[in-house]
């Protein structure tokens, strides 16, 4: 069943092959961290599982939140976690939760301007792999960004795999999900903020680019880069240096050296 439910997931993140299109539950958060940083925010969890007889470290400690705010703990069997389980790796908790809450791109610029910061947005230009979009939002978090915009077709979505690769981060990051990046794009430029692409064919590398004013990252997916109408519509096409022998790299690998090159540009 644990394997039913991971290839379920896949087909309904990866492009939705053949036409079929399965839904992922997105009220299910699994995993020790991703559970623990749920109870510390103001999401609303209905519910703790927990499997039988595993009150062992840090499911103590969950256990012990959850009855501090007053959430339902219901002890069931480990089977039916795994039969749950869209990860595979449960560890023995579960949170249902209410389905994740995304904004409008209007709260990510606001959320920024509350900090009294330049904005600082990614965009993800059909990112299809979870664990590609949840190393992205943890880095995201880490690295000050305001929020991130996701399409609304052929992008992965918040699933129990992405809070388990976010570690939690998920619970700090404003996504937004939109039906047209490229008018997002529009908008962001309206405002006085510049697009930079993260491209191969790039004027110039990343740390040669001057990333101190208000940023948004265009990052493309994990096969076909950024799509050719929004690469148009970047203002900047930057390329991360490479010199061996392959000549692209993971989504998240890409998106996490731009976001460092842009917070150490900041900082300086």
């Amino acid at each position: 069943m644990r394997n039913k439910n991971r290839s379920n997931e896949r087909n309904n993140e990866k492009g939705n092959e053949g036409n079929i299109e399965i839904e992922v539950r997105e009220d299910l958060i699994e995993g020790r961290n991703a559970v623990i940083e749920a109870l510390k925010s103001d999401r609303t969890i209905e519910s703790i599982l927990v499997a039988k007889g595993d009150i062992t470290g840090s499911i103590s400690k969950i256990l012990a939140m959850a009855k501090e705010k007053n959430i339902v703990i219901k002890e069931v069997d480990r089977k039916k976690l795994d039969s749950m389980s869209v990860t595979g790796v449960h560890q023995g908790v579960m949170a249902i939760v209410t389905p994740y809450k995304y904004c409008d791109i209007e709260d990510i610029l606001d959320y920024a301007k509350e900090k009294g910061e330049k904005p600082f947005i990614v965009i993800l230009d059909e990112i299809e792999d979870p664990h590609n979009l949840g190393s992205i939002i943890r880095t995201a978090e880490t690295c000050g960004v305001h929020g991130i915009v996701i399409p609304k077709r052929r992008n992965v979505g918040i699933t129990p795999t992405v809070y388990k690769t976010s570690a939690g981060a998920i619970e700090y990051m404003k996504v937004a999900k939109v039906s047209n990046i490229n008018r997002v794009i529009d908008t962001v430029k309206e405002r006085g903020i510049w697009v930079y692409g993260a491209d191969m064919d790039g004027e110039g590398y990343c740390f040669q680019t001057n990333f101190s004013g208000a940023v948004a990252l265009v990052i493309g997916s994990e096969g076909r880069g950024i799509s050719k109408l929004t690469k148009e519509k970047c203002d900047v096409l930057v390329k991360i240096p490479m010199v061996g022998n392959i000549t692209s790299l993971n989504a998240s690998v890409a998106a996490g050296i731009m976001m460092y090159e842009v917070l150490k540009q900041k900082m300086e």
